[in-house]
């Protein structure tokens, strides 16, 4: 199916966990994973997979099996999922339970978060769940990134977002406007040392 209509089909069902109408473009998911080097001791983590838009791309920079862990929601997008990257461990679950899902999986020190979750249209206390989960990676050394569109960068969500980040690990590198995405978006980087 089109990655463009199967992503339509799975906004209509939920906007508010899909959070978009289209696919992150080619230039966003680059800029999401510019710098990123995984390894089965550095391991990328993908919350909100999606239709796979960033995880083509990250298919091409993983070494094998154990050093990629994707996780989606929506049951449909997952059984896409795992028909399209056949070599990539994606587990469908809630990113509220994200370090239980890690621990399960066996896998080696989560070195990269790579974060696709509309956090302007998910309620405040999820998004707070989310962000607790979070921390327990960056508590062990992790890059976590993540974007926003330009039109909602000053929405409250998208705000409390940053502040939590901020206040826990500084200011986030944040990206030029990534203009060739729909829309435009800002991807935004925090790190810690393990």
């Amino acid at each position: 199916m089109n990655e463009n209509i199967e992503f339509l089909q799975a906004f209509l069902k939920n906007p508010a966990k899909v959070g978009a109408i289209t696919p992150s473009s080619g230039e966003l998911a680059q800029k999401m994973l510019e710098d990123i080097i995984p390894n089965e001791q550095n391991v990328v983590l993908e919350l909100g997979v999606g239709t796979g838009a960033i995880t083509k791309f990250v298919q091409d920079i993983v070494p094998n099996e154990k050093s990629y862990l994707g996780i989606e929601l929506d049951r449909d997008l997952v059984k896409s999922l795992k028909k399209n990257f056949r070599n990539l461990k994606i587990v469908r679950g809630n990113a509220c339970d994200v370090f239980s899902i890690y621990q399960k999986s066996g896998f080696g020190k989560v070195g990269y978060i790579i974060c696709c979750l509309p956090f302007v249209s998910i309620p405040n206390d999820v998004g707070e769940k989310i962000l607790t989960e979070v921390d327990k990676f960056m508590e062990r050394g992790c890059v976590f990134r993540t974007f926003q569109y330009a039109h909602g960068y000053y929405f409250p969500s998208a705000i409390k977002l940053r502040e939590h980040m901020r206040n826990r690990y500084g200011k986030a590198q944040k990206s030029p406007l990534i203009m060739k995405n729909v829309p435009p978006a800002y991807t935004l980087t925090w790190k810690t040392l393990g």
